[in-house]
């Protein structure tokens, strides 16, 4: 990947650091510059606590950059009205942090927004390419990383903190340009837009407490019965690491979860005999516990949605041929397979045997697939 000839402008880092101070101040700021996208970061810390505390919130509009305190963008109507406005496009980059920030701060699941991170994997820079390394790429500067990890909290910020917090948002805009421009070369322009949008909405759908079993992969063996106990007790863990503020290890990890689901304690003193349920989870939790995995055995599990297997043997040799010609569409037009198509959905294709119930391979994939859909299909059915 290289830079376009002539290259784009960048605005250049500003001589001082506008802070906006006032929630009146941001309304008025965030109108300064109709139909100009806004480029949006924030700065957050979440280490012993479930929910991230957030720290700054950087914006730009064309070359005005500010840095905003939370509590002046918590108490900002405008800024609240532009997050959720659909017509608004807001550009990140890495964006799925971000929008978790948002949606357990102030309660609002962002619209209109795009991901320059999932832009740069569709115009051939690369998958899950890192911020700084793009950058330099791209146009040339080096950031400095040193202060990434720092206290994001406490005020007031350091200098080399305000500069870093400048430069996660000011290359955004000319990134956003570069990316356009190769994606109307490749007939994808609107792909972007449709891609983030996907991408937002399923991360939106995952906060269901009911349907986070599913992740806990090495479940799968478990009988369905089982499963439902499993479920129980993931759905209580979210809820118990929400009310604490702890993060859900801290409450109790995936593999205990999954132990006492396969064992199926019936008192406390069988749930303490479990190797490596800590005293003091049985101490707080037990009966509660106790509760949940009989409910769980005495439930219906009839119409339970089941933890996706590992493919079979036959299954891998043949998800290998498979993923050939999906493969074989996503470099004729230069984009990461890995995007394109993750394991796990070619894995549930391979275990459906069909494209028919597929979602994810609908819009821009569809498009992209439409040289190789005979083959795939004949493939799957034979």
């Amino acid at each position: 990947m290289t830079p376009t000839s002539p290259p784009i402008d960048v605005p250049p880092a500003p001589d001082t650091i506008h802070w906006v101070v006032k929630p009146a101040e941001l309304d008025s700021w965030l109108d300064s510059a109709p139909g100009q996208p806004l480029v949006l970061d924030t700065e957050f810390e979440r280490v012993n606590t479930f929910y991230p505390i957030p720290g700054l919130v950087q914006l730009g509009l064309g070359d005005r950059f500010c840095l905003v305190d939370p509590e002046v963008a918590e108490q900002s109507t405008r800024f609240r009205e532009v997050l959720a406005d659909p017509e608004v496009t807001k550009l990140l980059y890495a964006m799925s942090e971000d929008l978790e920030l948002f949606r357990d701060w102030l309660g609002i699941r962002p619209k209109g927004v795009v991901d320059l991170q999932i832009g740069a994997a569709m115009a051939g820079a690369g998958f899950s390419l890192g911020y700084a390394r793009f950058v330099e790429t791209l146009f040339g500067e080096s950031l400095d990383k040193s202060v990434t990890r720092s206290d994001w909290i406490s005020r007031p910020l350091s200098e080399a903190q305000q500069r870093y917090a400048v430069d996660d948002i000011r290359f955004l805009a000319p990134m956003y340009e570069w990316e356009v421009a190769h994606l109307k070369e490749r007939g994808l322009e609107a792909a972007l837009v449709e891609e983030s949008t996907r991408f937002a909405d399923e991360l939106a759908d995952q906060d269901n407490p009911d349907a986070h079993y599913l992740r806990l992969r090495g479940g799968w063996d478990l009988t369905a019965q089982k499963q439902l106990v499993l479920k129980k007790l993931v759905a209580w863990r979210e809820l118990e690491s929400k009310e604490r503020d702890r993060p859900r290890g801290r409450v109790l990890a995936d593999p205990l979860l999954l132990a006492i689901a396969d064992q199926l304690p019936g008192s406390v003193n069988e749930l303490a005999n479990i190797q490596g349920v800590p005293a003091g989870v049985v101490r707080r939790y037990g009966q509660a516990l106790i509760k949940l995995v009989e409910a769980g055995q005495n439930a219906d599990c009839s119409g339970l949605k089941l933890i996706a297997p590992p493919l079979t043997r036959d299954q891998q040799m043949g998800f290998k041929e498979l993923k050939k010609h999906f493969r074989k569409a996503a470099e004729a037009i230069d984009i990461p397979v890995e995007l394109f198509a993750p394991r796990k959905r070619l894995e549930k294709v391979m275990q459906n045997k069909t494209l028919a119930h597929s979602p994810f391979f609908h819009g821009w994939r569809a498009k992209v697939l439409a040289p190789v859909m005979s083959d795939i299909e004949d493939y799957l059915k034979s």
